[in-house]
């Protein structure tokens, strides 16, 4: 009998490295998150700046939701897009944007759920509400 109990817990511990093995990482989710804000926050920052140069005002929005489907395609025109090599922001932020895209596609692809498949969500976000203070 206790060969046997032996043979089932060594086959529960290889089945339960197999499942680790194959999972995505746990930050996968946490890392997309945080990786869109991110590039997010930096292109309101970018477009601001006053020392950068005139071709960021012609460079594609860039509003990201890892939820919307769209964000791949949105992603893919933002690196693609042809103006803006010399400046160093813009170099950086479709840097983190190619990252971005590298990871939703492949490494964390099990950890994302699209929600939705507005494009038009992408163009004009919805701001949170302001609370009185």
């Amino acid at each position: 009998k206790l060969p046997t109990m032996k043979m089932l817990l060594s086959l529960i511990a290889l089945l339960s490295a197999a499942l680790l093995v194959s999972a995505a990482p746990p930050t996968c989710y946490s890392r997309m998150l945080s990786l869109s804000k991110e590039i997010t926050e930096s292109f309101k920052e970018l477009q601001i700046s006053k020392a950068v140069d005139s071709c960021v005002e012609m460079l594609p929005r860039l509003y990201l939701d890892i939820h919307n489907y769209c964000v791949l395609a949105k992603l893919r025109d933002f690196v693609a897009y042809p103006r803006c090599e010399r400046v160093l922001e813009v170099s950086e932020l479709k840097e983190k944007a190619r990252s971005l895209y590298t990871i939703m596609i492949s490494y964390c692809r099990r950890d994302l759920a699209f929600l939705t498949d507005d494009c038009s969500a992408l163009e004009k976000p919805v701001l949170p509400p302001i609370e009185p203070s």
